[in-house]
C-alpha cells in the first residue's frame, strides 16, 4: 500500500493519474484459456499436432505458437478435464508425448504431481504445462487410459 501511495504522490506531481493508468494496459484483456479459441493470425503461427484418445482414435489439431495444449484440447473437445485449470495442482491433464520432440523440461512442482499420476510413463507430462512453438510440429500426444479425476467416471469436461 506504501508503494502505491508513493505513486499515487509521483503521478500528482508529474502527470495526470489518466495517464498513468493508461499505460499500464497496452494490449486487449483476455480471460485464462481464451487465446486458445482464437484462429492463428498468419501462417507462420500454425502449429499442427494430433491427439490420440484413448479408444485409439486420431484427431488432428491445428494449434497456434504460444497455445496451452490444455485449452487447446478443450476447444477442439478432445476428453482432457485439467480440473485445476492450470494452476498446477492437478493431474487430471496428464497426457504421454508420443514424437521424438524436445520440450522443456518439467518443473519440480510437475514432476511431483506426475509422481501422483495412474499409468506413469517415461513421456508423462502434464498438458497445461506444454505450451506450443514452431519445434513442435507434428506433435503426437496421448491420453492415458484414466486420470485420478475429481468427478465420477464418464464425466465430460467443459470448458469454464
Amino acid at each position: 500500500m506504501t508503494a502505491f501511495v508513493g505513486l499515487l504522490g509521483y503521478a500528482k506531481s508529474r502527470i495526470s493519474l489518466k495517464t498513468l493508468f493508461r499505460n499500464f494496459y497496452t494490449t486487449a484483456k483476455l480471460n485464462h484459456g481464451e487465446y486458445e479459441w482464437q484462429d492463428p493470425k498468419s501462417p507462420d503461427e500454425v502449429v499442427n499436432i494430433t491427439f490420440v484418445t484413448k479408444d485409439g482414435e486420431k484427431v488432428p489439431v491445428k494449434g497456434k505458437v504460444g497455445d496451452n495444449v490444455l485449452y487447446l484440447a478443450h476447444r477442439y473437445k478432445i476428453p482432457m478435464e485439467g480440473a485445476c485449470e492450470a494452476s498446477l495442482a492437478c493431474t487430471t491433464c496428464h497426457i504421454y508425448v508420443k514424437s521424438d520432440h524436445e520440450l522443456t523440461p518439467p518443473e519440480e512442482k510437475e514432476e511431483d504431481l506426475l509422481d501422483m499420476a495412474p499409468f506413469l510413463k517415461e513421456n508423462s507430462r502434464l498438458g497445461c504445462q506444454i505450451i506450443l512453438t514452431k519445434d513442435l510440429e507434428g506433435l503426437e500426444l496421448e491420453l492415458p487410459k484414466a486420470t485420478r479425476n475429481f468427478y465420477v467416471d464418464g464425466h465430460t469436461p467443459a470448458p469454464h
